[in-house]
């Protein structure tokens, strides 16, 4: 094809350009929009089956088969509309494959490094896990990216390749929404199992819908202070839920429990007086 003619044609002779070329444009049209329609569709088809199989489902696999779509839909438009032969391109692309690979070697790095975590299975969306001391859930697996979304909202995006090489911890949701309220229970001949029953019922009374459901409140005993028996409480939070939220809760049910301390040192003597 000379580029040349073509360009110049346009230029000076549009609706001649037109007319010659008119079933090419309409073959490249018909053939984008049927790939279009065969995206949507397959995207579509496959993420409901992955959602239903026990394959993760993770943008990566929608995305390779999106790419072949488009590859197939670019292969059949080279030779009618642009008179490109699909083997030379082909040839050329493997002249200039190697040179490729070098410049993309960190891209082609995370695509088979995120394509291992998902066939192997190491790593899904939706799980907890901590990367880098920041724990969060597994959003989704992309091509490059390990998306990891915390309580908070905010998203970490950690590159595919990095997790094959660092390391990845997954936690249990118990791990991951248990957040400590620690406290001081008063008296010389304290019952714990008195003071346990007290704080369990005060705390989810408060605070049971932002739990857990099914992981009721735990209480702990850790030692003696000169001010009673210094224990904590164990809470698990919703996901959804932050974990300060939680606290704040916990506390708020605690304040001026009689078998609480609640007193603390004045701050000094002025306070004292006062």
């Amino acid at each position: 094809m000379d580029t040349g003619g073509v360009v110049r044609q346009l230029i000076e002779q549009p609706w001649e350009w037109l007319q010659d070329n008119s079933g090419r444009i309409i073959l490249l049209v018909a053939v984008v929009v049927a790939a279009a329609i065969i995206d949507k569709v397959v995207s579509k088809a496959l993420r409901l089956a992955l959602d239903r199989s026990s394959i993760p489902s993770a943008s990566i696999f929608v995305n390779i088969v999106r790419v072949v779509i488009w590859v197939m839909a670019a292969a059949t438009v080279l030779k009618p509309v642009f008179g490109i032969e699909p083997t030379t391109l082909a040839t050329a692309l493997g002249v200039g494959g190697i040179a490729l690979s070098f410049g993309l070697k960190d891209t082609i790095s995370n695509v088979i490094g995120g394509f291992g975590l998902m066939v192997s299975k190491v790593l899904q969306p939706g799980d907890l896990v901590t990367i880098q001391g920041i724990s969060g859930t597994v959003k989704d697996v992309t091509w490059r990216h390990t998306i990891v979304m915390d309580r908070t909202g905010a998203e970490m995006w950690v590159p595919n390749s990095v997790l094959n090489t660092t390391a990845l911890e997954k936690l249990p949701v118990t791990v991951e929404s248990m957040t400590t309220v620690p406290f001081t229970a008063r008296g010389e001949h304290l019952d714990t199992e008195a003071v346990t029953r007290q704080i369990v019922a005060a705390v989810e009374a408060a605070a049971s819908d932002v739990m857990l459901p099914d992981h009721p409140p735990l209480v702990k005993f850790v030692g003696f202070t000169p001010y009673g028996v210094d224990g904590k409480i164990l809470v698990f939070a919703k996901p959804d839920i932050l974990l300060s939220t939680v606290q704040d809760r916990v506390t708020r049910a605690l304040a001026n429990q009689p078998f609480l301390v609640q007193n603390a040192a004045p701050l000094n003597e002025a306070d004292s007086a006062e």
